[in-house]
């Protein structure tokens, strides 16, 4: 026994070296894990299935301001004794959620902050196991502060400024001219001026110039008596009489033929209509609010726009800025968008690859917003995970290198062509004939595009 005994405290220093070791590898290893959670999550806490924290990353115990001890309730923590807990409702009823907490000031003498919380839920097998929740710091009031605004999120101060400018206006009846590219958001701003103006109870009657054809688009706006036309078996009030003390938004304005431009600047001048097939004019009460993706002073110079009705129509200008002007809105939109994408079910997508925001920022979008959300949603529905990964765009974001460029054959001086004809075959080329690509390279609408080219006599390549 004294032998072994020895024999036994020969091996202590052994066993406890080996303790040592496996101690210092556990703690690697939950650096390791650290980091990496930091890398993927930034501010991010995991907690258990009963709201427990598992794991903080060092960026989230800096926003907190706090410990947060493994174990710890994140609700009581987080929420401490605040009267309006809806956070902790959502995370108890089991719901994904984004919403907003206070926290103390971090030193004496500043005011208390507040944190942007993103809740997203971690299920294996069917079963809840979990919660990922993400953390930012919300912005003061200031120049780059984000802005909910009808629909419209930015940080840009010149998109600041168009909202102010539809605030105002909207107080006044007069006719407003929103100019933008295609996606930028020009209806959503019709609607805003609408819903903040004295005729908000009225009706919003929106109608897209291009879409419907010349032959029809006179009956559409103005209306028609029984029998003015075949196929014309009762009378149709249109949209101007539709919308008796209400908006009218007329989309893409600028492809307006001219023979109607002439009907609708009587329209401005005398308040009335004249239905198709009718003699006798008809009283109309509406605002109208125009948009347009072209200058309608160079059409005016192209003698495609009448000029006096872009002076009645131009009260108050608005011009949309592109979404490639204001890159500081992208990683913006694309959070609010992907957090409406959570809610609809199936993926949760907690965060976005740091060098997939740096694609989304590199990309020129042109079709701007509208785009965007299409990429955003491509993404989301191919991919899986809770991290919104490079691979997952569309080859022209993700990878641009990759995507087909078609050589364009050079245009020769002695081209018979007209600008804008050289312009669409060119487009069309680089698309390889795709026309709603096409038609996002030249900021036009894909209706336009088809319009144009129907009379412009060009077939795809």
């Amino acid at each position: 026994m004294r032998g072994a005994h020895a024999y036994g405290l020969l091996l202590q220093p052994s066993l406890v070296k080996r303790s040592r070791n496996v101690r210092s590898d556990f703690e690697g290893t939950a650096s390791i894990l650290d980091a990496a959670l930091e890398d993927l999550g930034g501010a991010a806490i995991v907690l258990d299935s009963s709201l427990a924290v598992v794991r903080a990353t060092p960026r989230a115990l800096a926003l907190v301001g706090t410990d947060l001890p493994v174990g710890v309730s994140a609700p009581r923590l987080l929420c401490g004794g605040a009267t309006n807990r809806p956070i902790a409702e959502a995370l108890a009823r089991g719901v994904p959620v984004t919403g907003t907490i206070h926290r103390p000031a971090l030193t004496k003498g500043e005011p208390s902050r507040k944190l942007c919380i993103r809740a997203t839920p971690i299920d294996r097998d069917g079963a809840r196991i979990g919660w990922v929740l993400l953390l930012d710091a919300e912005e003061a009031e200031g120049p780059s502060a984000p802005l909910f605004f009808s629909g419209l999120w930015t940080r840009s101060p010149e998109m600041k400024r168009v909202f102010h400018i539809v605030e105002r206006a909207a107080q006044r009846d007069v006719t407003v001219l929103i100019r933008g590219e295609t996606g930028t958001g020009k209806e959503l701003v019709a609607r805003a001026i609408h819903e903040r103006s004295t005729r908000s109870a009225g009706p919003f009657a929106a109608i897209n110039c291009a879409a419907v054809p010349a032959n029809l688009l006179e009956s559409e706006l103005f209306g028609h008596v029984r029998g003015a036309f075949t196929g014309a078996h009762k009378d149709q009030p249109g949209f101007f009489r539709s919308a008796h003390r209400g908006t009218v938004f007329l989309d893409e304005l600028g492809e307006m033929p001219l023979e109607l431009q002439s009907k609708l600047l009587r329209v401005l001048e005398t308040r009335t209509v004249i239905p198709v097939g009718a003699r006798v004019p008809q009283p109309v009460d509406v605002r109208i609010v125009a948009a347009t993706h072209q200058s309608l002073r160079q059409a005016v110079a192209q003698g495609t726009f009448r000029a006096d009705l872009m002076y009645r129509l131009r009260v108050v200008p608005i011009y949309l800025p592109p979404l490639r002007a204001r890159v500081a809105d992208i990683d913006l939109i694309s959070q609010k968008l992907l957090e409406v994408l959570n809610t609809e079910g199936g993926r949760q997508v907690a965060r976005i690859a740091p060098n997939t925001s740096h694609a989304l920022d590199q990309y020129g979008w042109p079709g701007n917003v509208r785009e965007l959300r299409n990429a955003l949603e491509y993404a989301y529905v191919i991919g899986e995970g809770p991290v919104l990964e490079l691979d997952e765009l569309p080859t022209e974001i993700g990878h641009p290198e990759l995507a087909i460029e078609v050589p364009l054959p050079p245009l020769t001086a002695s081209s018979a062509e007209s600008p804008e004809v050289a312009r669409i075959r060119r487009a069309l080329e680089r698309a390889s004939g795709h026309r709603a690509r096409a038609a996002q390279i030249l900021g036009l609408s894909r209706v336009t595009l088809w319009r144009r080219m129907r009379e412009l006599g060009i077939t795809a390549p």
